[in-house]
């Protein structure tokens, strides 16, 4: 337990106490860094870190730790865990209050960890307030919730849904439905395996980038980091094993309004090495038509030569993004249902259900699909969200914006959606 003696603890910490998975024992790790009464308990990251770390701290961690704790004393105010990922908020006498974030990698090292000021969202009751919340200047967003039926979808509001948006990451859910096809139709299986190799290893998110090269993982565990710890390196895998055209298939099948938009459709490593790799690359998928960037691509058929700290301007405005409306992705996700009660393994069904981006009431949605895309200046979150009695609900949130400090980290927009599903505006 975490506490000043004498104290009584808080809901807040009985909760952090409570969690013995691997995710509540980091946190507890690095909460006790930052609230202890005295400095000196093992900052040593070694055992604690993913050993190829390339976000968060920084490489002397002992002198972040000193930076962070200069910033209290904390006392923890609230803990929530989701999935691999974990957020303590932690109240300061100075500068306001703080959210400490944790990623832990599939071994159950920490990936990420940061401290920043705590990112507050306003109650949003109505539709209206939703709206307010998003009119940022020099930010342009969509929206869409909607219920599905039998014939289609009864929309519950929607803002410039039919406007195409960069959705990064979640171009991901296509490669899902053609891996689910592909397994579907006996042309692969989930105990099948590929092969981490050079011209296939991406940039994070994910961990699969750190094995080394050789490493053969199913495909099952590889369609898992792709969707739950939106890994691209496992992304990128899933496509080179399919081959580009039968995503470009399962993005026609899925109801895309314009399939071409996403002709050729890229994967993680080129998308990169387009955006942030030679300037010329980009000018020239800028005005290029489809043949010329098919040529383009095979023409960066090599190891990645971009690194993370390369990254920084932002590149949808060349067409260096995945595009998608938020129709298209209510489709998408419709379609992954009927993938996933086609099914027989349940192998569909866990993958998309493991990581729900946000808490989520589970007696009030036993069913709950998620998708996050991220980029600079590109942030897109999306839920399929099932009751128990059947009815089902999409919402999709993006917005785009020129310089990435207009949108931030994602963690407004993420609270955005967790205040509209828990507002019961989705069921009314």
């Amino acid at each position: 337990m975490i506490e000043a003696a004498g104290s009584v603890p808080s809901a807040a910490l009985a909760a952090l106490a409570a969690d013995d998975s691997p995710r509540g024992e980091a946190a507890r790790w690095a909460v006790g860094l930052l609230t202890a009464a005295q400095a000196g308990q093992d900052v040593d990251p070694v055992g604690r870190f993913a050993p190829a770390l390339t976000a968060g701290p920084g490489r002397d961690f002992a002198a972040a730790v000193a930076r962070w704790r200069a910033k209290g004393p904390f006392t923890v105010a609230s803990y929530q865990p989701v999935a691999h990922k974990a957020w303590v908020v932690l109240s300061g006498p100075a500068e306001g209050r703080r959210t400490l974030s944790l990623t832990l990698d599939s071994n159950g090292l920490i990936r990420m960890l940061t401290l920043q000021p705590e990112v507050v969202t306003p109650g949003i009751h109505t539709w209206d307030e939703l709206e307010e919340a998003l009119r940022t200047p020099g930010v342009e967003h969509s929206v869409l919730a909607a219920r599905l039926t039998p014939e289609g979808y009864d929309v519950l509001h929607a803002s410039a849904a039919e406007r195409p948006m960069p959705a990064g990451s979640t171009n991901k859910l296509y490669v899902m439905r053609a891996l689910a096809h592909a397994v579907e139709r006996g042309e692969l299986a989930w105990d099948d395996e590929v092969t981490v190799r050079p011209g296939q290893r991406s940039l994070p998110t994910g961990d699969m980038q750190d094995l080394p090269d050789g490493t053969r993982v199913p495909v099952r565990e590889t369609a898992y980091k792709m969707i739950a710890l939106s890994d691209n390196t496992a992304a990128d895998l899933v496509l080179d094993r399919l081959g580009r055209t039968a995503v470009e298939g399962a993005v026609a099948d899925s109801g895309h309004h314009d399939p071409a938009l996403l002709r050729p459709f890229p994967c993680s490593r080129e998308i990169f090495e387009l955006g942030w790799g030679n300037p010329e690359l980009r000018k020239r998928w800028a005005a290029g038509d489809e043949t010329a960037r098919r040529a383009l691509l095979d023409g960066i058929d090599r190891p990645l030569t971009v690194r993370l700290s390369d990254l920084g301007e932002t590149v949808h405005r060349f067409g260096v993004d995945w595009f998608m409306n938020a129709a298209d992705v209510l489709h998408v996700l419709r379609g992954l249902v009927a993938d996933s009660e086609r099914d027989a393994t349940g192998t569909v069904e866990h993958i998309m259900t493991a990581y729900p981006g946000i808490v989520v009431d589970r007696d009030r949605w036993p069913r709950a699909y998620f998708k996050a895309g991220s980029a600079p200046g590109v942030m897109m979150f999306c839920w399929l969200l099932q009751d128990h009695a059947g009815d089902t609900y999409v919402l999709v949130l993006g917005q785009q914006a020129d310089e990435q400090k207009s949108i931030g980290d994602g963690q407004f927009l993420r609270g955005l959606g967790a205040r509209v599903i828990e507002s019961g505006l989705l069921a009314r």
